[in-house]
């Protein structure tokens, strides 16, 4: 913003009406304008065809926090030197890696520690009846597959900072997401008693118990 009135300003100042310089500003810009539903999926794509950049992650949007257009528009302004941008980029990267490296360990623990042993509890039940346990065998065996995979990824993390953030970002966090899915299903399967976190059901509607 400080950028653009900036511009505004060297408008007027070189000689420019404030009509003409407002109509130049938005007639270089206009493609930034969407009056629809930003929060929907049509926004994304129509800025994709006016070439807009859609930083939708967090590696992306500190990959170009520091790139060399925003450092040079940071200097400018007197905000921060490119050290400065460097620096901070540095910091929210080893925030990032820093949050998703506890999340996945804690993932990770939470399923060997609690759900898998209870997967194992809840199967023995029907032993002498396997034809009523449904899907419980193939649902714990995706479970621990899946984790499996996960804990493969999560040893294979690159030593680069922003190299490990957009790693965790592209493959970690979409395996964290299929783990979940598929304790999510054994939630429902799992004896009440004997699932080792409170559920769904019980974080949502226990203020009416």
């Amino acid at each position: 913003m400080a950028s653009g009135f900036s511009a505004l300003s060297s408008l007027i100042e070189g000689g420019m009406s404030h009509r003409d310089a407002v109509a130049k500003l938005y007639k270089d810009n206009r493609q930034v304008i969407f009056t629809g539903n930003g929060y929907s999926a049509e926004w994304p794509a129509e800025a994709a065809k006016r070439g807009l950049p859609n930083l939708n992650t967090t590696p992306m949007a500190v990959e170009q926090f520091n790139a060399p257009k925003a450092k040079a528009l940071f200097k400018e302004m007197g905000i921060f030197s490119p050290e400065e941008c460097d620096a901070r980029a540095e910091v929210m990267l080893e925030n990032y890696v820093t949050t998703l490296g506890i999340e996945v360990a804690t993932l990770i623990s939470m399923v060997e520690t609690a759900i898998l042993p209870a997967c194992r509890k809840d199967l023995k039940l029907y032993a002498s009846m396997p034809k009523l346990a449904g899907d419980r065998q193939k649902v714990y065996n995706a479970i621990q597959a899946e984790s499996m995979k996960l804990k493969t990824l999560v040893a294979s993390r690159p030593k680069e900072l922003l190299a490990d953030a957009k790693y965790l970002c592209d493959k970690v966090k979409p395996q964290m997401l299929a783990v979940r899915k598929e304790v999510d299903t054994a939630e429902g399967l799992i004896d009440k008693d004997l699932y080792p976190y409170p559920t769904y059901a019980e974080l949502i509607y226990s203020h009416h118990s």
